[in-house]
């Protein structure tokens, strides 16, 4: 090849498109945190520390997302602690100053039929328990078992 071509090619610069695969073949990715544990001891501390009615609303949910299945398994992530199938994280609850979070990593495709979730994420969704506001315990327990099942149904698809 003649070096002047040669130059010119190596001063070329070529513009990388991003290209979306999940788009194309219409699956979501699956948020993995690594695995978990049965039942983390940090997450039972994290249980005891802060306001004992934010605390207490949110053992009662994790507790929940606990007893969908033998295969659930538990890890701190961000400082929350996270519901999962081996690394696939499915639910998680956060103490904030006056309500606790129980969200959903795929909660935008949940159905929701009492109107509980909240967020615009493109995935994540989550519901907001406030000790003064009562919250619909079927629906959201409900939501919890789909959320669940829903992950179940991605690990099996692949």
């Amino acid at each position: 090849m003649h070096s002047a071509t040669l130059a010119s090619m190596q001063e070329k610069t070529f513009r990388r498109i991003p290209l979306d695969l999940r788009g194309l073949i219409g699956r979501d990715e699956i948020f993995r945190i690594g695995e978990g544990l049965k039942r983390d001891p940090a997450i039972d501390a994290w249980m005891c520390e802060g306001p004992g009615e934010l605390r207490s609303i949110a053992r009662r949910w994790f507790e929940t997302m606990r007893q969908c299945g033998d295969e659930v398994r538990e890890r701190m992530h961000d400082g929350q602690p996270t519901a999962c199938i081996a690394d696939a994280a499915f639910g998680y609850v956060a103490a904030f100053r006056d309500h606790v979070n129980v969200g959903f990593f795929h909660g935008a495709e949940l159905a929701d039929a009492a109107g509980l979730l909240e967020g615009t994420g493109k995935s994540m969704r989550h519901v907001k328990v406030r000790p003064e506001r009562p919250v619909d315990d079927t629906a959201l327990a409900d939501l919890i078992h789909a959320a669940h099942a829903d992950m179940r149904r991605r690990l099996r698809t692949g």
